[in-house]
């Protein structure tokens, strides 16, 4: 199911999905998606080898999204969610240096059938420099 899941994600207009490789192995999948031109997009359907959690993954690979999107795309906003039950992925993305914004609830259909809760964050254009200054330093440590 979940495979079908992340095709039919894949095929939507609007998605930038990407591969994510370490050391030319395949390590993950993640993608831009919902963009509106000159405004905003979200960074999201993140998927990685649990041997790589909690590795430099993650930060270099939002290093590059965020990147794309005010650098090349010169967005206003890029957002980030996840589950509300998921404590794991809500403590990585304010790591990022993302801003909570709040819960949504009863947003989205959950894996398990439920109805979840979503926990949803933001970078704004003026808060990137900071954002990106912060995840240079987790890289280079």
């Amino acid at each position: 199911a979940m495979s079908a899941h992340l095709a039919e994600l894949i095929e939507r207009e609007g998605t930038f999905a990407f591969a994510v490789e370490q050391g030319g192995e395949l390590v993950g999948r993640t993608s831009l998606y919902d963009l509106v031109p000159g405004l905003r997009v979200e960074v999201g359907h993140t998927v990685y080898a649990r041997r790589v959690w909690g590795t430099s993954v993650n930060p270099g690979c939002k290093l590059l999204l965020f990147g794309h999107a005010f650098e090349e795309w010169a967005l206003e906003r890029v957002a980030l969610r996840c589950d509300h039950r998921n404590a794991r992925s809500h403590a990585a993305i304010a790591r990022l240096g993302a801003t909570f914004e709040g819960t949504l609830r009863r947003f989205r259909p959950a894996a398990d059938g439920t109805i979840a809760d979503v926990d949803y964050f933001s970078v704004v254009r003026e808060e990137w420099p900071a954002v990106r200054a912060g995840l240079d330093a987790r890289l280079a440590a």
